[in-house]
């Protein structure tokens, strides 16, 4: 699907492609494909790298084509081993082209048009347009980093509850979210001290680069901090896990002690010996006394090193 948006005076869709706009293509098609390379003329090439979900963030110029990709962040819907994740976003500029494509339906994209539109002024050029896109990706990772933060704390509530391997798998998914993380938002912050050079930066871009490197910095930080809180409860988790099972053999251990003692005894007295107590009435209540005397003295002993 393709949107051609005015970016002059406020974002307003368009019947078609005019100079100057700008072609958002989300989710895109044969027919879009086909628009973007013979009508447009981009490379083929780059849009099979902008598919590529591990593609990195980078900078290319090819044949007066300025072609970047950013890492976003990305919420899958459906259950997945990393809920969190980041997928790549191509931005092709050259002269009176600006298209940006992306291979999923993003909040962080619907988010920036709406934002956009409220504000009513639009872009002075395609040049603004890129770094407010790598703004409004900043502040997502950081709305995203406080969500994985929601669910690092609420699991941590349930440290005193019974923990189990889901648990644990939980929490890992959530560090391989952040891992991702980790590594688009230093990938970002590369491509933005890269594009700083690479494109024409007039005083206002200049100013919207050092906002939008405060917010990368930030999201950097707290991703590192978040993995820190996140690599401590899952310690914590596995050490409760081991004290729990230790609990539980030294629970096992002392209950085979204590049945241990009178068996010990019904054991010695049901030889096939002659002690002389075959045929005495007291034999039988003798060897229960016994059991129960040295099984009360070994509960005391135990009593007495702790060990219960």
């Amino acid at each position: 699907m393709r949107t051609y948006w005015n970016t002059h005076h406020g974002l307003h869709t368009l019947d078609q492609w005019q100079p100057n706009c700008w072609v958002q293509v989300t989710c895109p098609t044969e027919d879009d494909a086909a628009f973007l390379q013979q009508t447009l003329g981009i490379p083929d090439y780059f849009l099979d790298d902008i598919a590529d979900t591990e593609e990195r963030a980078r900078y290319d110029y090819d044949d007066g084509w300025i072609l970047i990709i950013q890492r976003i962040p990305y919420v899958k819907e459906v259950k997945s081993r990393t809920p969190y994740t980041t997928i790549p976003l191509g931005i092709i500029l050259k002269g009176d082209v600006c298209i940006t494509v992306c291979y999923y339906e993003t909040n962080l994209m619907i988010d920036f048009v709406t934002y956009q539109q409220k504000r009513g002024v639009g872009f002075t050029d395609s040049v603004d347009m890129v770094f407010r896109l790598f703004l409004s990706s900043a502040v997502w990772y950081l709305k995203r980093l406080k969500q994985i933060n929601a669910r690092i704390e609420a699991a941590k509530q349930h440290l005193d509850r019974k923990v189990n391997n889901a648990d644990l798998i939980a929490l890992s998914r959530l560090q391989d979210s952040l891992t991702y993380f980790a590594t688009s938002i230093r990938g970002n912050e590369t491509l933005l001290s890269k594009l700083k050079f690479k494109l024409p930066v007039d005083e206002l871009d200049a100013d919207l680069i050092e906002d939008v490197s405060i917010e990368i910095n930030q999201a950097r930080e707290m991703t590192g901090i978040y993995s820190n809180i996140l690599e401590s409860t899952m310690t914590t988790y596995a050490n409760l896990i081991n004290n729990n099972m230790s609990t539980v053999m030294k629970t096992l251990t002392l209950v085979s002690m204590f049945l241990m003692v009178p068996t010990l005894v019904a054991s010695f007295f049901g030889m096939n010996l002659v002690n002389g107590m075959e045929t005495q009435v007291w034999g039988f209540p003798l060897a229960i006394v016994i059991s129960v005397v040295l099984t009360l003295i070994f509960w005391w002993y135990a009593r007495r090193m702790s060990w219960i």
